[in-house]
């Protein structure tokens, strides 16, 4: 009799096990449910075979990744934040997904079906941008490798902020040539990064056209001689970076950078290079101005 109560109890056991594993709520007896909090929800979509559809983000794309080959996505050329969205092949049933992770940290989600007129052809992603999304939120957000810890959404923000706040800190950095004005107008740090506040005064009526700036370290002793001994550092992230400066304009541009300091023999050169031009500006920082950089953990970010 015992025997038989002992099956007894190990067969309910047994049925109230696999009513549970079937409910949703356990996988195998390993796993529990995703909390409503943690899942980000996704759009509704609706592409065709004869018409494109164009999702705009507020950043350039950096990964797209399609449910099935029954939709096919590819970004606009000379465009890395517009993503082209068309039905592959006519009249699919099945509902698909399509996910796309963005330079500032972004992540979007949508379910696709095919529709012969889809309601919306061009979307704009950017009204939907917030910092914190709500609970259950439409956006996620994505760690890079080359910011550490920091958020890419965070970095975007202080950038912002000192270009908006237009603080001058530092007065004495900076070059003037060629009537155009080159200046460090600020510089921080915050989480592991440095923050480069600059300023471009155009003080002729040419415009000036910018090809590109560089941050290079250097030894001293070489410094104004050829291009010997120097290591490149590459901005992680840049705010209103501007190619063009009109005559008698002022431009300000943020620039994001691993944080570094510097050895006695080395200081940092940065230049600011014309296109087609020979009004090159640079100016020179050496450790003390790097670790003089100003804390911004009590910054008020700007949304």
């Amino acid at each position: 009799m015992r025997k038989v109560m002992l099956f007894f109890m190990l067969l309910v056991g047994a049925v109230s096990l696999n009513a549970q594993l079937s409910s949703g709520d356990l996988y195998r007896g390993l796993s529990k449910t995703v909390p409503d909090g943690r899942v980000v929800l996704p759009y509704g979509l609706e592409v065709t075979f004869e018409k494109t559809v164009h999702l705009i983000f507020p950043a350039q794309i950096r990964y797209v990744d399609l449910g099935s080959s029954n939709i096919i996505a590819g970004k606009a050329e000379d465009a890395e934040n517009v993503l082209r969205v068309k039905a592959a092949v006519r009249d699919f049933e099945t509902e698909t997904n399509l996910s796309v992770i963005c330079n500032d940290g972004s992540f979007y989600a949508f379910n696709v079906k095919y529709a012969d007129e889809p309601e919306r052809l061009n979307i704009e992603m950017k009204d939907f941008l917030a910092p914190h999304p709500p609970k259950g939120g439409l956006r996620g957000d994505i760690y890079f490798k080359e910011l550490g810890n920091e958020s890419p959404i965070l970095v975007q923000l202080i950038m912002k902020t000192i270009w908006q706040n237009n603080k001058r800190e530092i007065n004495h950095i900076g070059s003037k040539k060629f009537g155009v004005q080159f200046l460090l107008r600020g510089l921080y740090t915050h989480n592991g990064l440095l923050y480069f506040h600059t300023l471009t005064k155009n003080q002729n009526q040419m415009p000036y056209n910018v090809d590109f700036i560089t941050f290079k370290v250097v030894d001293k002793k070489v410094a104004k001689r050829t291009a010997i001994q120097k290591q490149a550092l590459r901005p992680l992230r840049s705010f209103n970076e501007v190619t063009r400066i009109g005559g008698y304009q002022t431009q300000r541009s943020v620039f994001a950078l691993e944080q570094f300091t510097l050895p006695d023999d080395k200081q940092l050169v940065v230049t600011l290079f014309e296109e087609n031009g020979g009004r090159h500006q640079s100016f020179i920082l050496e450790n003390k101005a790097l670790i003089r950089a100003k804390n911004i953990d009590n910054l008020k970010l700007k949304f």
